[in-house]
This record gives structure tokens, C-alpha cells and sequence, in this order.
């Protein structure tokens, strides 16, 4: 199974396209959509839907997928429900590049002080970033050295911010699916 969590644009097009991508590594995609307005009602909702999912799968390998603002997200969820990650573009600091956007960016620090502490350092090697060199939205060399420490970082040449194309990415998220740590 793969879980993907989308975007701020949560209505756009390519969400729909990455999920029929997603689907050639496995046929078990399953979206979840979640507001983007609200942080830590966001968090609560994404972290229920998810564990639902992974009780109401048989399968037994699971990844979490997410670009943008849902990178963001699947790397923690996919941290505190003990499954991989691929994030994509991640947005590591919605709280800053967010303001005027979303109604509460201020819960985004929230988050962080009632997370985990050094959750990356607890989760090392369980996600991989993949991070575009013509992202127009992020700056990912700040990206990249924020998270080259903790996880595998892949370039890719021709994808912009929303990643479109995952189709050269799509055999290293097969690659990593594996057993949730319930």
C-alpha cells in the first residue's frame, strides 16, 4: 500500500496524476486529503486517517508519499506511525513561507515543541528526500543540508515545485516499502 498525502493545492490536477503513477508500483493508492488550513487540526486528522488505513490494509509493506506541504507531513506521520517515507520538495518551514496563506501558521512551531525531540535523528534512514533543482517555490540546497544528516537525497534535473512527473522516482518507492511498526 501507498499512502499520499498531497500539497497546499490539495485540488490540483497532478494530484490525481501522481496517484496513477503511484499505482504502477502498486495498485493500493490511497489519497488522503486533509485541509491544509488548520496545523494541528491537520496532524490529529492525518494521523487517524492513516493509522485507519494501514488497520483496514492487508497489505503488509507500506510507504507514505507527499510533495510540498505534504512532505512535510509524511515525514513526521510517516515517523510516529513507524513507516517509510519519500517526500518530494518537502516544505520544512510552513510557518515561514506560509504566512497570509494558511489561518494558524504559529500551530506549525506548536508542532514542532510537542513533537518528538530529535525526531530525525530517531528516524534516520527511514525517509528519503527527493528534491528538485528547478524548484521555484523552495530554496532546496537549505532543503538539503537540513536534511542530509538524517536521510538519502535524490536530485532530480527536471521537475519543478508540485513534481509533476514521480515516473523516474517511482522504482526507489518500491524499494522502500516496507512492514509498519505498530
Amino acid at each position: 500500500m501507498i499512502i499520499y498525502l498531497h500539497g497546499f493545492d490539495s485540488t490540483s490536477p497532478g494530484n490525481h496524476e501522481k496517484v496513477l503513477q503511484l499505482q504502477f508500483v502498486d495498485p493500493d493508492v490511497r489519497p488522503i486529503s486533509y485541509s491544509t488550513i488548520h496545523p494541528r487540526h491537520d496532524m490529529s486528522h492525518l494521523l487517524k486517517e492513516v493509522h485507519k488505513q494501514l488497520m483496514l490494509s492487508a497489505d503488509e509493506e507500506v510507504v507514505i508519499c507527499g510533495v510540498g506541504l505534504g512532505g512535510y507531513w509524511s515525514e513526521r506521520i510517516g515517523f510516529l506511525c513507524g513507516i517509510p517515507s519519500v517526500i518530494f520538495n518537502p516544505n520544512l518551514h510552513p510557518e515561514v513561507n506560509m504566512q497570509g496563506r494558511i489561518e494558524r501558521p504559529e500551530e506549525y512551531i506548536d508542532i514542532a515543541s510537542k513533537c518528538v525531540s530529535e525526531f530525525r535523528t530517531k528516524n534516520k534512514g527511514n525517509c528519503t528526500v527527493v528534491l528538485s533543482e528547478n524548484d521555484e517555490v523552495l530554496d532546496n540546497k537549505v532543503s538539503e543540508q537540513e536534511l542530509k544528516d538524517y536521510y538519502q537525497v535524490v536530485w532530480d534535473k527536471e521537475q519543478s515545485h508540485k513534481f509533476k512527473d514521480i515516473s523516474h522516482h517511482l522504482q526507489l518507492i518500491k524499494s522502500l516499502k516496507r512492514l509498519p511498526s505498530l
